[in-house]
């Protein structure tokens, strides 16, 4: 009885010695970027629930079902490996490298494999398992952060050099945005591509490397843009809504309507119209019914708890024992902010529609699932930050 016991006591301990680690290099995580991630997930099963309900229940007679979904498919298996990347040591992912390459093409190469691929809508960008549909670019994100910041820590002082480091890193770029791109997943694109840059001058590369590439990406993606009718589609609505407001100026136009609605205080929760009209309101167009429902003084305080996460993650960058580390938290803060600023631009016509989840917020499993795994990568870090 007294051992039975004994060894309940030691597994709680091993649970819980992260939170509380003894005097030495580990210090507890940074406490305000727990809460920020706590909350943000609260708020962001209230909001789906709100958001889904009317649609939930047209669909299956369950105004909850998306809300089981997420729960089922995201928040519990995120909130199980966003503790496991918490207990392990940061630096273990940089001896793995290649590891993290050869995955990030597999899994890109998945998508188009019969007995695996799944289509929804025009987009080939999933992988079928069973009755699960997983999102490889969700991952892929993560995966070439740790990546870049391993493989730029290792040049050295080769950083610099053309040959030995950016016509690589190009070409690494190449391969990852053609597999993007037949997918197509532009959105995932634009945020990887950005990211990566963002690691590449941080770690140290002449400003006019980065400049060139950027410059000959950005024509590239407009290229392509002009190239495909849709997409094309998508620039003229963003420009005019009014070209087409019954088709392709239809999401932006009820966007803004839902976003106007909201007055100052809002409709209030779960009486949003626009989110009848709204196309996936529980996915990409989300915002705007946290908008329309909360109104102005509430929807900034969400963006507050956003920019919490965000500062936070650049204090630990910099703040981290090691340049890999740095690398790694500035690549992971890089893209979550980037895809936040993404989704709410597209609902607000700052920039084009991309199809870019919120995080925390929208419904889907994987995007959450590898959010809260890159947050536990991340308070891993803050646990070994040289101030406090």
């Amino acid at each position: 009885m007294v051992t039975r016991r004994k060894r309940k006591n030691n597994l709680l301990i091993w649970l819980l010695k992260p939170f509380f680690p003894d005097r030495g290099p580990e210090h507890h995580p940074d406490r305000v970027l727990l809460v920020t991630i706590g909350l943000l997930l609260f708020l962001g099963i209230i909001f789906l629930s709100s958001a889904s309900s009317s649609l939930a229940f047209y669909r299956h007679l369950d105004a909850y079902r998306f809300v089981k979904q997420q729960l089922l498919h995201g928040i519990l298996p995120g909130i199980i490996l966003f503790y496991v990347s918490f207990r392990i040591n940061y630096k273990i992912y940089k001896k793995f490298n290649y590891l993290w390459l050869a995955l990030s093409i597999i899994l890109l190469l998945l998508v188009f494999i019969t007995g695996f691929k799944g289509e929804f809508g025009t987009a080939q960008s999933w992988i079928v398992l069973g009755s699960v549909a997983i999102q490889p670019s969700e991952l892929v994100k993560l995966l070439v952060i740790l990546f870049l910041s391993s493989w730029f820590v290792s040049r050295g002082r080769k950083i610099k050099e053309l040959k030995a480091t950016t016509i690589p890193f190009i070409i690494f770029l190449l391969v990852i945005s053609f597999l993007l791109v037949m997918q197509p997943d532009f959105g995932t694109l634009s945020i990887i591509s950005l990211t990566a840059l963002s690691l590449y001058y941080i770690a140290g590369a002449k400003l006019w490397h980065i400049l060139a590439i950027f410059i000959a990406g950005a024509g590239a993606f407009f290229a392509m843009i002009k190239a495909a009718p849709y997409r094309m589609n998508r620039f003229t609505a963003w420009l005019n809504p009014d070209v087409d407001p019954q088709g392709i100026g239809w999401q932006i136009k009820q966007s803004l309507i839902a976003v106007g609605s909201g007055g100052w205080f809002g409709v209030g929760l779960g009486s949003s119209k626009q989110k009848s009209y709204l196309p996936m309101p529980a996915n990409d167009s989300i915002f705007a019914v946290i908008a329309e429902e909360l109104g102005f003084v509430f929807t900034v305080l969400v963006l507050f708890l956003f920019a919490t996460l965000v500062y936070r993650g650049f204090l630990i960058a910099k703040r981290s024992p090691d340049n890999f580390a740095k690398l790694v938290a500035l690549g992971i803060t890089t893209w979550i902010s980037l895809q936040i600023f993404v989704n709410i631009a597209g609902m607000i016509k700052l920039m084009p529609l991309t199809g870019v989840p919120l995080p925390f917020i929208s419904l889907g499993g994987t995007n959450l699932v590898v959010t809260l795994i890159a947050m536990g990568i991340l308070a891993n870090i803050s646990k070994f930050t040289t101030e406090r």
